[in-house]
């Protein structure tokens, strides 16, 4: 079994084997917990969670910003974030991250009920601590790794008699079968490990259109276009910045985007503006065109 990680190996040194010195891995750490956190903050103004979720944040330890991280590095969304701090299972296209998440710092061997189909000797399932994950859990699967935050962590047969975590974990069980829906540190998720969310999935396969397929196509796609600009915005504001001209739109379809492109980041997130709108916006708009004066010349024509 490999060595657990180093906290420094986390910030993008040692996984693309520049040599960093230690400030820089630090600011990059510093950098990536800052991410999250906002990460975080967006989503609590959204979502319903327990309370103290945006105090814990401010308690954000670097391992747990690395565990959230490579998630995001994996395709979560800002909207699946919710899922993931409720309790829900994830699985993951990457069994690196298993022993990318053993950390030397907090990181313990823990039973669990999970994947039954792995061999815990060689994979045992691996339990953290944390302030806004509180109880982080993950383990290998047959082609990558699995995580659920729990809201309270169990070490059943750890001991002779169970602590009083033991038996808050129970009572969270029960109500797990009640509401078929993990118990996680913020709420509760329908992510189950038998209905998981999945990252990273390869699921794109480029493919051809017929010529009458991609005309009717291309003019679908220009209805929409104009009817998006002129409903998106004012009529005025549209007329002033007109979409590109694009000769071919259902060819754009076909493109695959770079690295693990697609919705991006906030994918269908309540993104919303809290500030006044643009000065420079709003002297566009006031501007109006003036019509061009016809002047008299000194014997009576037009100058």
């Amino acid at each position: 079994m490999k060595r657990k990680h180093t906290l420094t190996s986390f910030p993008g040194a040692a996984r693309s084997g520049d040599a960093a010195s230690d400030a820089e891995r630090a600011e990059r750490a510093g950098a990536e917990r800052s991410r999250v956190r906002l990460m975080i903050e967006i989503t609590a103004r959204a979502g319903a969670y327990r309370k103290g979720l945006v105090a814990a944040v401010n308690r954000l330890s670097p391992e747990e910003a690395v565990i959230l991280a490579d998630l995001e590095r994996n395709g979560l969304q800002v909207p699946q974030l919710h899922d993931v701090l409720c309790g829900g299972h994830v699985l993951v296209d990457d069994p690196q991250l298993y022993e990318d998440w053993r950390f030397a710092k907090g990181s313990r061997p823990r039973l669990s009920s999970h994947h039954r189909d792995i061999d815990k000797a060689v994979y045992p399932d691996i339990g953290m601590h944390g302030h806004v994950v509180r109880e982080k859990l993950h383990g290998r699967t047959a082609q990558g790794t699995w995580v659920q935050l729990e809201k309270t962590p169990a070490a059943f047969g750890a001991r002779k008699l169970p602590t009083l975590n033991d038996l808050r974990h129970l009572k969270d069980y029960v109500v797990y079968r009640v509401t078929h829906s993990n118990v996680g540190p913020w709420g509760l998720s329908r992510m189950t490990e038998r209905h998981p969310m999945y990252l990273s999935p390869v699921l794109a396969m480029p493919t051809s259109l017929t010529p009458p397929v991609a005309r009717s196509l291309t003019r679908a796609l220009r209805r929409i276009e104009e009817d998006d600009d002129v409903t998106s915005v004012s009529q005025d504001l549209a007329s002033r910045f007109p979409p590109p001209d694009r000769t071919d739109m259902a060819g754009e379809l076909g493109h695959s985007l770079t690295g693990r492109s697609g919705r991006g980041l906030f994918g269908n997130s309540e993104v919303w503006v809290t500030q006044a709108p643009s000065p420079s916006a709003a002297e566009v708009l006031r501007e109006r065109p003036e019509p061009h004066a016809m002047g008299i010349g000194p014997e009576g024509g037009s100058a």
